[in-house]
């Protein structure tokens, strides 16, 4: 009898190990009863999330849930997590934690510090929440915040090639970091961009424009861009191409700023590069699809690698109208999420192993399961999310809030919980399963941070 049950056991790891390609075992599907139960049970993690932060953290940039104490980017702290998670808790109805963080933000909040910050990071995260939570509350505290960041940080635009230096000091003006990348240099015009029009200060719109402008004449023969180049001469240091970290969010605010201003130029660019993109970088396997590296100037195929940034694409296909694409990429990408019970940071697609075991509590997979819910219309999408919803708990919550994991294979946790688990994670776990009245997307685009940013009539017009 043991014998039989040790065969048993070993065919079914057996099993398992050789047929992990396959397509995965179907999660069960949710009614709207179910989904809207799952909506509250991701609110309460929200809350035990944000009274661990409140607990040990407060004032500071992260909780360090393991070792229970706070965590800062900087010298001093810019209050990236209330920032980060304020409009989170105003969607989700945490009004009482959202009240808190808004005046923690409106009365502690310091731009004027001798400390050289991320430009991308700072913009993505405090620019742009900053400016949604104003949105949302009307409290021109945040607009007057805003305003004072994006004054402190558009001297990272005046370099020789119009593409931002990677870090400014936000006191002295003065910028540093000569190698940059697509993702930095074009994932700011948004935040800029809605900061130009609620202020009436075009030069913010102007410079945003330009650097995404700059990115794109530089893209190579093939119509795609490469890894990393040199801001000061403009010209390419790695001329690798494909969709994750680096480049990902460049493609997206292409078509995301033409859903937000309207501005026809980003539209034909995007329109160039998505055909560039699905003709050299998809690469269609059986009933699933992936995007591989390739060579931005020969076309030439590269890597077989897709992680969790890459998983951010299904939801921007979907977003721009190809559902097909959509469909068959989030099918592939929960493949990967069901190999270990959670995404890899990175993995290759080809020979199904993973790459990078971390998990950092990144949100792209459920973010494209979310657009995915609100465009195809199918059951499928929120099944998804109850099931990664289930693993996220599973392996990442703590008693004070939710733990990066160091190995997706062994689970064995880190002690971080980035401020995105607030703006973004939870985020689109909520709205995945909540009813849509719960975000417009008819009236709102997220920004690469899923900061709800509201379309905003140019001064004058």
């Amino acid at each position: 009898m043991n014998i039989t049950r040790i065969f048993i056991a070993l065919l079914l790891s057996c099993a398992g190990a050789c047929t992990s390609a396959a397509e995965p075992a179907s999660p069960p599907a949710i009614d709207a009863a179910a989904s809207a139960k799952l909506a509250v049970e991701v609110r309460e993690e929200v809350r035990h999330a944000w009274q661990g932060y409140k607990q040990y953290a407060w004032g500071h940039d992260d909780l360090a849930p393991l070792s229970k104490g706070p965590h800062d980017w900087y010298a001093s702290s810019l209050l990236m997590t209330p920032v980060d998670a304020l409009d989170t808790l105003i969607i989700l109805g945490l009004k009482d934690e959202a009240n808190d963080a808004r005046e923690l933000i409106a009365t502690k909040l310091n731009f004027d510090q001798d400390i050289y910050v991320k430009h991308f990071e700072i913009t993505i995260r405090l620019l742009g929440g900053l400016l949604s939570s104003y949105q949302l509350t009307h409290d021109e505290r945040l607009l007057k915040l805003a305003d004072d960041l994006g004054t402190r940080l558009l001297p990272a635009f005046d370099s020789p090639s119009g593409l931002p230096w990677v870090e400014v000091n936000l006191r002295t003006g003065k910028t540093r970091g000569n190698e940059s990348n697509p993702a930095e240099s074009g994932t700011l015009l948004l935040e800029y961009g809605t900061l130009a029009r609620l202020t009436g200060k075009p030069i913010y719109y102007d410079k945003a424009k330009r650097a995404l402008v700059e990115t794109y004449n530089r893209r190579g023969k093939t119509g795609l861009v490469g890894a990393s180049f040199d801001v000061a001469s403009g010209k390419w240091i790695d001329s690798d191409s494909h969709i994750g970290g680096g480049i990902d969010s460049y493609y997206e605010y292409l078509w995301k700023c033409w859903k937000l201003f309207g501005d026809k130029d980003c539209l034909a660019m995007w329109q160039t590069s998505i055909a560039a993109i699905n003709r050299h970088l998809a690469d269609p396997r059986d009933d699933v699809l992936w995007y591989r590296h390739a060579d931005m100037n020969t076309g030439k195929h590269g890597q077989t690698e897709y992680g969790s940034l890459h998983a951010f694409f299904p939801g921007l296909l979907a977003y721009s109208g190809d559902l097909a694409r959509a469909r068959k990429l989030e099918e592939a990408s929960f493949r990967m999420w069901q190999q270990n019970g959670i995404e890899p940071e990175s993995f290759d697609y080809a020979q199904f192993k993973v790459l990078e075991p971390s998990y950092a509590l990144r949100p792209e997979i459920i973010e494209s399961a979310f657009y995915l819910n609100r465009l195809d219309a199918s059951p499928r999408w929120r099944a998804i999310g109850a099931q990664m919803f289930a693993d996220f708990r599973r392996y990442c919550r703590n008693e004070v809030g939710y733990t990066a994991l160091k190995s997706v294979v062994s689970k064995e946790r880190k002690d971080r919980m980035e401020s995105f688990v607030f703006a973004e994670t939870f985020k689109y776990f909520y709205l995945l399963f909540a009813s849509k009245d719960a975000l417009d997307l008819d009236t709102v685009v997220l920004n690469t941070e899923a900061h709800p940013l509201r379309r905003v009539v140019a001064q004058g017009k």
